[in-house]
């Protein structure tokens, strides 16, 4: 699963962008340049999706993407690993995703926290206790 979320960057009279999320609503920012919009548009994603996680708030899946002025943006790597396994983790309890990984709960928690950097071989157990296999891209 690719986490792409789609924002509209709105052009502005007066020169920059606005840039809105339909997914994540409370996530809006702006730039004075397109280049400068996306930036903040991934420093806002990210803040907005690790809000989520700490305040146990659902996170939406990413919508399609539509209109002329929808870009597709990524969070962070970390908001990003920590989005993707508690979506891939769904109604799971955490207590079996630890026992089926061999670890505490406190360790599988910490897959899911948004501050901490799970390691590569962390993600990929987890990944496959949950079905699915870790894929890894440079953009």
């Amino acid at each position: 699963m690719n986490l792409l979320y789609p924002a509209t960057f709105e052009p502005q009279p007066d020169g920059g962008f606005t840039v809105l999320f339909a997914d994540l609503p409370e996530a809006i920012t702006e730039g004075d340049t397109f280049d400068e919009a996306m930036l903040h548009a991934q420093e806002v994603l990210s803040l907005s999706l690790r809000g989520r996680i700490e305040d146990e708030k659902p996170i939406p899946s990413p919508s399609v993407k539509k209109g002329r002025q929808t870009h597709l943006v990524a969070p962070d790597a970390l908001a990003q690993s920590a989005v993707l396994l508690r979506l891939a983790r769904g109604d799971r309890p955490l207590s079996d995703l630890a026992r089926a990984m061999e670890t505490s709960w406190a360790a599988a928690q910490r897959l899911e926290d948004p501050h901490h950097w799970p390691s590569l071989k962390q993600l990929d157990r987890a990944a496959k206790v949950l079905g699915k296999r870790l894929v890894l891209s440079l953009e």
